[in-house]
């Protein structure tokens, strides 16, 4: 029996060489190369440019670049390998300063085809707030008007008064200002009136060549010796300078001339030191009033389309 054990224990080492002898180690063995994959570099792609950011000029429509980044395993191998070039800031200030400028040019060569050159009188806005045929052609005859003393050597169809010049003056452009009609004890210019508030051209914002001016107040109409007579005289607008004085064509005491108008300074005359005129006098003084100026009895505009 104790020999028998003695045989197992001998046994069981040799077992365990044999068994260390016969299992490889996962650990010896050598890793298996890897074919390394193909790396690209980023792709730049030209897209056209949103409408926005169309500048180019010469009519090409401007683009954008978008660059793509290939995945090893998903970016499929018909994108196009493209170097990309690194920009400086400095390049990219001026190539935005050549767009800007660009924009401009444009922007400048289309407002001329529409207006035409700009004006050599200083009022460079008649050009620019007056791009209708309407407001020129209701200018060009106002013009032709001035100094005219006798509306009813023109025309028989008008009376000789502030009224009949503007009709004249719009009928230039196919427009009969009272053709609507006169309600009882309404005079010329409130009908005038009456008609561009029921189509709402009537405002009081930069005027554009060719509006109506309306003044309040400008006589005694109905002599009660009180400022209550409503709309009393009407004008063309001739132009607008930069500084905001309004030249306006109307029938006055000597007959057809111009007028000027400054909603900015409305009860000044003329700027200090002899400087230019802002308002002139619209209606005179009496013996018991004093003198009033076209600013201070200004009433309203009222545009030409509409009417």
């Amino acid at each position: 029996m104790l020999l028998l054990r003695l045989r197992l224990l001998a046994a069981i080492p040799l077992c365990a060489l044999v068994g260390c002898a016969t299992v490889k180690s996962r650990a010896a063995e050598p890793p298996v190369a890897m074919a390394p994959e193909a790396v690209t570099a980023p792709t730049v792609e030209p897209v056209p440019a949103m409408a926005a950011d169309s500048h180019a000029e010469d009519g090409q429509a401007g683009t954008v670049t978008v660059a793509t980044v290939e995945t090893p395993s998903s970016v499929p191998a018909m994108v196009r390998e493209a170097p990309v070039e690194p920009v400086s800031v400095a390049e990219a200030s001026q190539k935005v300063r050549l767009v800007t400028s660009g924009v401009f040019a444009a922007a400048l060569q289309a407002a001329s085809l529409v207006t035409g050159p700009a004006s050599t009188t200083g009022r460079f806005w008649d050009e620019l707030l007056s791009p209708s045929e309407l407001g020129r052609s209701i200018v060009q005859r106002s013009i032709q008007l001035v100094g005219e003393r006798n509306l009813g050597r023109v025309s028989r169809s008008v009376p000789n008064d502030c009224s009949g010049f503007v009709r004249l003056a719009y009928l230039a452009a196919g427009i009969d200002l009272v053709a609507h009609g006169f309600l009882a004890g309404e005079n010329a210019v409130s009908a005038i009136f009456r008609r561009a508030l029921d189509v709402g051209t009537v405002h009081h914002t930069a005027p554009r060549p060719g509006d109506l001016v309306f003044f309040r107040e400008t006589y005694d109409r109905n002599r009660d010796g009180r400022r209550n007579d409503g709309m009393t005289h009407i004008g063309v607008v001739e132009s607008v300078d930069a500084d905001g004085t309004v030249t306006f064509i109307h029938r006055g005491g000597k007959g057809v001339a111009r007028g000027r108008l400054n909603l900015s300074a409305p009860a000044k005359h003329q700027l200090a030191n002899g400087g230019p005129i802002l308002n002139d006098f619209i209606r005179p003084a009496t013996k018991t009033t004093r003198a009033y100026l076209a600013g201070e009895l200004f009433a309203a505009f009222a545009s030409p389309e509409g009417l």
